[in-house]
């Protein structure tokens, strides 16, 4: 009978999880540490392995021999883990990262320095929980793990690759996520979503939410759900497919959305009427309602939309939430007749889809065109206005 007692009393209940966030916490804070402490030890060594290079003015050919031959001793000392490829990524990681500190400093300064850094960091892990994501990180401070730098470094592009950074940092992208983005051109699809001056925040704050805008991509990936972009597919089998990979999905809406319902019901006028998914923003405090369309764009679509939105609006909105947005989830935009169809104010977007990674390099083309072009605009206002 005690036992009983016990076993269903609330404050035990409540000891129990107390506990076990407790233990949790720990255990992630001791793995967050000695990731960071291994990325750190790597930039070291990377640095130590370019000095010594610099030094003797040694060659690549030859450098790729004191790889092989420090490869084998530490193998030999140390076990497994210090292949030559590895030791290369070592020295590759420091390459990329000792750019931020614009030159290269002597090694027992960059020790003091970084080690400084670490203890910052250590310092930030027992902050309380509900400030830990609002920490400020100077701009060398490593905070992920070597999985996750391992991916970073390879991204030529060092704006993108500071956006990534911050993404990952600020969203706790696991290497799998963070994998998929940066396959996925995400970068390069919001740049091409956002103007100059938007684009150059990416880089240092990583996605900002403030407005309706900021959460479109151009396009929307859909890799993920499996279907081919060849083959024949109703909206319905589209929207299980969506519901079925809900996390994926929601991973590529973006920052703050929180899914609500599908097929959401609303009469008017005795007609039902159904919104295909419904969703919150928290950041935007506003709902955010998705219809699909595998067909070509239609102004009787926009107007469906609109009414969706002005319902919701006018019905389901409380005062202190902001206007809802309509975004049409279609195989080809038309911003021409979105343009046409709609009022400038009206919060309806009309975002395309793929089923397949955009092409990286054709993106990262256009990205680099759109920027040439714009800088030359600028120029020309300046002389212009001179």
């Amino acid at each position: 009978m005690g036992k009983d007692i016990i076993t269903n009393n609330q404050e035990i209940n409540n000891l129990f999880q107390k506990v076990v966030d407790l233990i949790t916490q720990a255990r992630k804070r001791v793995a967050t540490t000695v990731n960071i402490a291994e990325v750190y030890t790597k930039f070291h060594i990377g640095q130590y392995i370019v000095e010594y290079e610099q030094k003797g003015e040694i060659r690549a050919e030859y450098g790729k021999t004191v790889l092989k031959e420090l490869s084998k001793r530490l193998t030999d000392r140390l076990g497994d883990g210090w292949g030559y490829s590895t030791l290369k990524n070592i020295k590759q990681f420091y390459l990329v990262y000792a750019k931020r500190l614009n030159t290269v400093e002597p090694i027992e300064n960059s020790k003091l320095r970084l080690q400084n850094e670490e203890r910052k960091y250590d310092q930030d892990l027992v902050q309380d929980k509900k400030d830990k994501h609002c920490l400020a990180f100077s701009e060398e401070s490593f905070t992920l793990s070597w999985s996750h730098y391992l991916i970073l470094m390879r991204i030529t592009d060092p704006m993108a690759r500071r956006f990534y950074e911050i993404e990952c940092r600020q969203q706790d992208w696991s290497v799998r996520q963070l994998s998929r983005q940066v396959a996925s051109s995400l970068y390069e699809r919001l740049v091409l979503s956002r103007n100059k001056d938007e684009v150059m925040r990416l880089a240092q704050e990583g996605q900002t939410i403030e407005k309706p805008s900021d959460i479109i991509k151009n396009p929307i990936t859909l890799e993920f759900l499996g279907l081919k972009p060849d083959a024949v597919y109703s909206e319905t089998k589209l929207e299980n497919a969506i519901i079925s990979k809900m996390q994926q999905f929601l991973l590529e809406l973006g920052k703050g959305f929180l899914f609500e319902a599908r097929q959401k019901r609303f009469t008017f006028d005795e007609q039902h009427f159904y919104v295909d998914l419904v969703f919150y923003n928290r950041l935007l405090q506003c709902y955010v309602l998705i219809d699909l369309k595998i067909e070509r764009l239609t102004h009787q679509d926009l107007g469906q939309m609109q009414m969706y939105v002005n319902y919701y609006d006018r019905h389901v909105k409380q005062d202190f939430e902001k206007p809802t947005i309509g975004i049409l989830l279609c195989k080809e935009k038309n911003d021409a007749l979105v343009e046409l169809t709609l009022p400038k104010d009206a919060n309806i977007y009309a975002s395309a889809y793929q089923l397949y990674l955009p092409n990286k390099a054709l993106l990262q083309a256009k990205v680099k065109e759109w920027i040439e072009e714009f800088e030359e605009s600028e120029e020309e206002k300046q002389i212009n206005k001179n």
